[in-house]
């Protein structure tokens, strides 16, 4: 039997404590799973968004899409996410990433280690995490090889990016591929999430791929709107499109940005 459905909502910004009580209250009303805040200076952060939203809702689960890992210390994070979690009833999901912005570090005084050493540390971060939140589904998400075979070993949840780190046909098939072959036993036991980044607005069919080009520099609105991480055409057919990619892929978590609200309730309407 397929894995049934689940939707996030991202949300980077907010202009008032009303106007995200009130956005949090329609995305719950309309079906969303879980509310994703995500960890960038300049953008909302994501321990205060999320205590707020607990007190807001009753239902939508609350995770971090994704906190950058290099950012805290094991100890000092964890007591965050167990204030968190109690307060929201236990509904808390961890979101974890390697992070990625040299600026972002330099503004916080941090300094910014190699590549590998942010997966080390991300792995050192996942194994604190698991030993003390056992009840706390954790979501890692990135697109490289080790990231990802660290999330195949110790997440519960496999973020999915859909942009291409090597030729393939279908870097997305090649993608999970990597991940059931690190998984082993555990492959089915997990959640695979996609990061839906480009989704039209009401009435229209076409997106607008701003924050995708951001993740594909060079590539043309051909190539951008192939990505699976842009939807196209009516509410109907993005579900149809997702109908897809839980058939093909087994991709069911999908999440999309909170802009994008108001169309994609039709889509979630569509499949429940």
């Amino acid at each position: 039997m397929p894995k049934d459905f689940r939707f996030g909502m991202s949300m980077r910004f907010f202009k008032s404590r009303e106007r995200l009580v009130d956005k949090l209250k329609q995305a719950e009303d309309v079906g969303f799973d879980v509310l994703c805040v995500p960890d960038h200076l300049g953008a909302a952060a994501p321990f205060p968004t999320l205590t707020a939203a607990a007190m807001a809702t009753t239902r939508l689960r609350l995770s971090m899409y994704v906190l950058n890992a290099a950012f805290y210390k094991p100890a000092l994070l964890s007591r965050d996410l167990e204030a968190l979690d109690r307060l929201s009833d236990g509904r808390l999901e961890i979101g974890l990433g390697t992070g990625y912005v040299r600026e972002e570090f330099e503004a916080a005084e941090l300094p910014y280690p190699s590549a590998g050493a942010r997966v080390d540390y991300l792995q050192h971060m996942t194994t604190y995490l698991k030993e003390h939140h056992p009840n706390s589904p954790i979501l890692i998400a990135g697109n490289g090889d080790r990231v990802l075979t660290i999330a195949a070993r110790d997440a519960n949840i496999i973020g999915l990016t859909g942009t291409r780190v090597r030729e393939a046909d279908d870097p997305l098939t090649e993608r999970i591929e990597f991940v059931r072959s690190a998984a082993g036993d555990r492959f089915d036991s997990l959640e695979l999430n996609l990061a839906i980044t480009a989704v039209p607005g009401v009435g229209e069919t076409v997106p607008d791929l701003t924050m995708t080009r951001r993740y594909a520099e060079g590539m043309s609105d051909e190539e951008i709107l192939a990505m699976h991480s842009a939807l196209t055409g009516s509410p109907r057919e993005m579900a149809d499109t997702l109908l897809g990619y839980r058939e093909k892929y087994g991709v069911t978590f999908f999440t999309v940005q909170d802009n994008h609200i108001d169309n994609f309730a039709k889509v979630i309407a569509e499949l429940r």
